[in-house]
């Protein structure tokens, strides 16, 4: 069976999203086959057609991966726009030292030449203002209020990077942001010690800069996960209990 009709006829099997709910833009996106076999593998982890579906990727879009390591959405977001539409992959110093070789494989030969690559302190990203139709960070929102000096993660002033965000999205414009959950109440406390944060901080601190909180994404959802392991944790490792949520640019 050929990619595009071996996609379709899994999407036909998957929750929440069927396959006829997912447009051609995406599905044809996720289907390519030019994408490597190690992108695949991950596809059944993260539902990348699905997450596209639910936050409304258009051909045309203008989009930015942030703190996008690798470039996995990167790859899925340009083939999903097409070329009236563009991508920045957008990591700082540590975001882009850790995933250098997945970078590297990624673009290697001329692969993607459509996505720009950035790299920026963050404190300045470089965004601009007005700009995106759409700012994905994925699993990586937590990072801004982890601190690890040795590793090279010095502390991240995070009200100036969520204004960032903000100002860089057109008006309408959406953020989307999937990541671990904490335990309720913990704030941001678990993003040091667990990798985790707390969904009812997260959804706080979007709003409070501007945000509006438009739907949730149930996909990755897991009742299993208890919220006290560490994310790299072998019992818990990739099967983590994950929020979706997509906010608006009023």
């Amino acid at each position: 069976m050929r990619p595009f009709a071996t996609l379709l006829a899994g999407l036909m099997l998957a929750a929440p999203l069927q396959a006829a709910e997912i447009p051609d833009n995406i599905a044809k996106a996720v289907a390519a086959p030019e994408r490597s076999a190690k992108d695949r593998e991950r596809d059944v982890r993260d539902k990348p057609a699905e997450l596209l579906a639910f936050a409304g990727v258009k051909p045309g879009d203008k989009v930015a991966d942030v703190f996008g390591g690798g470039g996995y959405w990167s790859e899925i977001f340009s083939r999903a726009v097409g070329p009236s539409g563009s991508v920045t992959l957008v990591n700082n110093e540590g975001y882009a030292a850790f995933a250098k070789d997945d970078i590297k494989a990624r673009f290697a030969g001329g692969r993607l030449t459509a996505v720009k690559q950035v790299v920026a302190p963050t404190d300045n990203l470089g965004l601009g203002k007005d700009q995106y139709d759409l700012i994905e960070i994925f699993m990586s929102y937590h990072d801004i209020y982890w601190v690890d000096e040795k590793e090279g993660w010095p502390k991240i002033d995070a009200d100036n990077f969520l204004r960032q965000l903000h100002a860089a999205l057109k008006p309408g414009g959406h953020l989307l942001i999937v990541d671990h959950a904490a335990k309720e109440g913990t704030g941001s406390s678990a993003a040091q010690t667990l990798h985790r944060i707390d969904e009812a901080f997260a959804k706080k601190d979007f709003t409070s800069h501007g945000f509006v909180f438009e739907k949730a994404f149930t996909g990755y959802r897991n009742t299993a996960d208890d919220h006290t392991k560490m994310v790299f944790d072998e019992a818990i490792r990739g099967k983590t209990d994950r929020f979706a949520h997509l906010y608006r640019k009023q």
